[in-house]
């Protein structure tokens, strides 16, 4: 019993660290999953680009589909192990929700291998891969923004704090990504700093709720970098012209999105600094199979 399924990256628009309440949209890179059920009573995994990689989150992802879905899934009697593959052109620890496409990503590969995945809401889909997220300590909030961005495409807001969505819009928008050589881990981020932002996180997710998605995400921008110990800069260079600009997740990445013209401007200026810089655009299409 054979999956296959993939799932996107996403950027920020607001960081739910503060609040409880984030919003994010899909980007088009994206992260594939295979995986292959037995009858084993064991689910392994593996990372084709990070061969020593933590395989938690996504074996976690398979071991939820089995118990939920397995026993009524057709010839899924007996059915109890496995193993995930996942490869990726999402940059690992780089503020672009790699975990939530990986977990996406294998949670609906794992229900195509049990021919299920088009019975499933994607909606739902999703918040099974939150669960394993948590259950394997990759997220402080659970991460339901990103999850819900990567799952759904377009741009979500969510309170992560009951897993709701609160809104999806499709959104036409170049984007300009710069991801540094470091890492920065979402479960090590500062929270009680963070917490400290909580109303103008309030304010940012105001600007969302109102369909401001670019505002909102530079306002976050300039609350997050201060908060989590990033340099403005890279903001700074990007505007006034960018509709929009943020770091992204707890960082180390900083997007920006607006006018194709201009962002090929502004890459000229990030692409001086230490790191990757590349172009891309917004993706509105909902995670798939196969």
């Amino acid at each position: 019993m054979n999956g296959r399924a993939s799932a996107f990256a996403a950027g920020t628009v607001l960081n739910a660290l503060a609040c409880g309440k984030g919003s994010a949209f899909a980007i088009d890179a994206e992260t594939t999953a295979e995986v292959e059920l037995d009858d084993s009573g064991v689910v392994t995994g593996g990372v084709a680009e990070a061969p020593d990689a933590d395989t938690t989150l996504i074996e976690r992802c398979v071991e939820l589909v089995l118990a939920e879905y397995a026993a009524d899934a057709p010839g899924g009697d007996g059915i109890s192990g496995g193993h995930v593959r996942t490869e990726s052109e999402v940059p690992m620890a780089a503020g672009l929700k790699s975990s939530s496409a990986a977990a996406n990503a294998t949670v609906l590969a794992a229900l195509d291998a049990l021919g299920v995945a088009e019975e499933v809401p994607r909606e739902e889909a999703c918040r099974l891969g939150v669960r394993a997220a948590r259950d394997a300590g990759v997220t402080v909030t659970g991460a339901f923004d990103d999850a819900s961005a990567s799952m759904l495409g377009g741009v979500t807001v969510t309170d992560n704090r009951t897993d709701e969505l609160l809104a999806r819009d499709p959104v036409e928008w170049d984007v300009l990504v710069w991801t540094p050589p470091e890492q920065a881990f979402s479960a090590d981020a500062d929270v009680a700093r963070c917490e400290r932002l909580a109303p103008v996180a309030e304010l940012v997710a105001d600007l969302a709720l109102d369909g401001r998605y670019a505002d909102a995400m530079t306002v976050n921008g300039f609350a997050f970098t201060a908060a989590l110990g990033f340099s403005a800069d890279p903001m700074v260079e990007a505007l006034p012209d960018v509709r929009g600009v943020s770091l992204s997740g707890t960082g180390p990445s900083f997007v920006a999105v607006g006018e194709r013209a201009v962002l090929e401007q502004v890459r000229d200026r990030w692409s001086q600094r230490e790191g990757t810089t590349w172009l891309t655009t917004t993706q509105n299409d909902p995670a798939r199979t196969r």
